[in-house]
């Protein structure tokens, strides 16, 4: 009688315990990878925060040399201070958020993109040094914001997996875990651009 009360006992506690502990793993390793994200997030902000740091510097040389593009730096700045009203938000997970972080950077990089075409006319300010550091500095960073977009993306797709696993899935829904979106390419992406430094 005590040999079967104790192998009962013995089954219940592996049937209590078991389910916690692969509740209690499972939600481990998803809050790491949800942190994971959040960390290659701040790197993407990183890289998007060192692009906005140099466009002032980028417009006062472009003024110098042609303060009559004023549309086009105004255009600049505009675009540059549209960026701190949508950073203060929970993006991550809020995908409306995300798509607007995502089209008000493309609209930086568009605007750049303008003043570089701009700069063309003016040969003086093709020559300056400040001007031509500062535009090696700006090509740099945006190969970086490149390659953390990336990191970003792969990040977010381990986690995404990751939480429609199962018994992920179960775990995920009851303590809220919610799908983190993606950086896609801009519409007409797929055409590369012709870029001409004047180098």
């Amino acid at each position: 009688m005590k040999k079967g009360l104790l192998i009962g006992l013995g089954v219940l506690v592996v049937l209590v315990l078991f389910p916690a502990l692969t509740v209690q793993s499972t939600y481990n390793d998803i809050v790491a990878k949800e942190q994971a994200v959040n960390q290659q997030w701040s790197q993407v902000e990183n890289v998007y925060q060192r692009r906005a740091d140099l466009i002032p510097n980028l417009v006062a040389t472009v003024k110098g040399y042609a303060a009559h593009e004023s549309e086009v730096l105004e255009t600049v700045t505009a675009a540059r201070a549209s960026v701190g009203s949508i950073r203060a938000q929970d993006i991550l997970n809020n995908p409306a958020q995300f798509q607007k972080f995502q089209q008000t950077e493309a609209g930086i990089s568009g605007a750049l993109s303008r003043l570089l075409v701009v700069s063309e006319n003016y040969p003086n300010l093709k020559a300056n040094e400040n001007f031509l550091a500062l535009q090696s500095q700006l090509e740099g960073t945006e190969n970086r914001i490149t390659v953390e977009r990336m990191r970003f993306n792969e990040t977010a797709q381990g986690y995404n997996t990751r939480i429609k696993q199962f018994p992920a899935v179960i775990v995920a829904r009851f303590f809220g875990f919610s799908e983190k979106q993606y950086f896609q390419s801009a519409p007409g992406s797929e055409k590369a651009p012709v870029v001409n430094f004047g180098k």
